[in-house]
Order: structure tokens, then sequence, then C-alpha cells
């Protein structure tokens, strides 16, 4: 019997290897995470970001699940808004879990410095360590494309999340316009590891990364995942024309 594969970029793995194959690649880019998204998105990932979190409106009192949350980045914008939320109602700190499988990723954003909302954790977003219905939201930015079973980890995004939770994803995803995608697709496969080669002296990570955007899911695929894990009143919104996407779920 053969073994079941995945993705790693346009290479098709065993789905026992990826975790590893991954792990590598994130190990390599972790303390140049947010110059990797910077060069993904020509920087625009931090607009995109600022969106997302406000969509998803963190409150004092809540549990917040920051899946794939590598270095903290959105961790520090969810805790800064609970912080103001405070300031102006009262109420209770939040309790935000950053989540991710590599170690080395946490151990960078521990390194930077947080906020005494923000706990670190090791974890498979497959596997999560944590109780059923236990969180009010669940975020996972640049993250989900990476996992060996998307809809896994998704079905484990709407085991943790107690009825009526908030589920956000946002991704890179895939240009609406058949300009822009040429566009795209010539400046990320030419620029892209060219320029980690040179700023990271790695560019096969860089060219891993390139490559896993291409082979996710399109907007309208991904939604209907999200709806086979049991998620409802799923939406999309675009980010620069599909560049990326925030895709929304309630869990029911």
């Amino acid at each position: 019997m053969s073994q079941p594969t995945a993705s790693f970029g346009f290479t098709d793995v065993a789905a026992s290897e990826k975790p590893r194959l991954v792990r590598g690649v994130f190990d390599r880019v972790a303390k140049r995470y947010d110059l990797m998204n910077d060069l993904m998105s020509v920087g625009v990932h931090r607009l995109w970001k600022d969106a997302v979190a406000s969509r998803l409106n963190p409150q004092p009192g809540e549990v917040i699940i920051d899946c794939a949350g590598g270095t903290g980045d959105m961790a520090r914008r969810f805790a800064k808004m609970v912080q103001a939320a405070q300031a102006r109602r009262g109420g209770e700190d939040a309790q935000i879990i950053v989540m991710d499988y590599n170690g080395e990723m946490v151990a960078a954003g521990r390194e930077r410095g947080g906020d005494p909302q923000i706990v670190w954790s090791v974890g498979d977003a497959q596997h999560l360590p944590l109780p059923d219905a236990s969180a009010d939201a669940y975020s996972i930015s640049f993250g989900i494309r990476n996992v060996t079973d998307i809809l896994a980890a998704l079905k484990e995004a709407r085991r943790v999340l107690k009825p009526g939770g908030r589920f956000i994803c946002l991704e890179f995803s895939h240009p609406t316009t058949e300009a822009l995608r040429k566009a795209y697709d010539a400046y990320s496969f030419a620029v892209i590891p060219a320029i980690g080669e040179w700023v990271a002296k790695d560019r096969a990570s860089y060219q891993y990364l390139v490559e896993s955007i291409r082979r996710f899911p399109d907007q309208a695929k991904f939604a209907e995942l999200m709806r086979q894990a049991g998620f409802a009143r799923v939406s999309w919104t675009n980010f620069t024309a599909g560049v990326a996407a925030m895709h929304q779920g309630f869990a029911v």
C-alpha cells in the first residue's frame, strides 16, 4: 500500500516527512521571519495583519489562540487592542496563546519580549494541547499552508472553539486578475528566492515558501474546507486583489 503524500512546495513527499521538512525551513528563517514576510508581500503584510486584528476584535477576559503564531506579531496586536479596551471600560486580562510547531520561532518571539497576557507554547495545529470548547477566538496567519493536513487543522480549530467562537485565517492566496497573477508570479519566482539568498544566505527556504503559496487552495476551495470542518457563516475578504485573503467563520 502506498504511503499518503503531502505537498512540500512543488514536490510531493511522504506525509510523515513534511513536518520535518517544514520545521527545517522555519528553523533557518526564524530570526528573519518578519523580513521573510516583508519580502513575500513587499511590506504590505503589516496592513493586512492590522485588518485581521481589527476584524477579530479581541476583548478583555477572552481566550485567544494565535496558531502558527511564530514570533508573536499578531499576538502583540491582540494584546494592545485588549489593553486599549481595558483602559476604556476595565475588565480582566485576556489569555493570548501563541502556539507554534517550531520551537525556534517561539524562542525568537520570546527574545523580543511580549506582554503578560501572552502565553508562549510549542504545539501542532493538527493536535492542539487544549481542551474542547476552551477558546473564544482562533487566528492563524501565514501558517496553515505549511501544515500537512489542512482539513485536520481546521477541524482542530473548530474543536477548541466555544460555540459561536470566531475563526480567522490570513494566508497568501490567488490574485483575482490574470495580469496581476502573471506579475506576482514573475516577482515571486525571480526576485524572492534571489533576495533570500542575498539577505539570508538561504535560497532554498524562500523557494519553498513561494512554491507553497501556489499549491495552496484558492479562496473558494479553502472556504469549502472550512465548511467541511464545521464552520458556519464562512466568508473571505481579498487583500491586494487576492495576493492574500482573510477567511472568517464561526464555530457552531
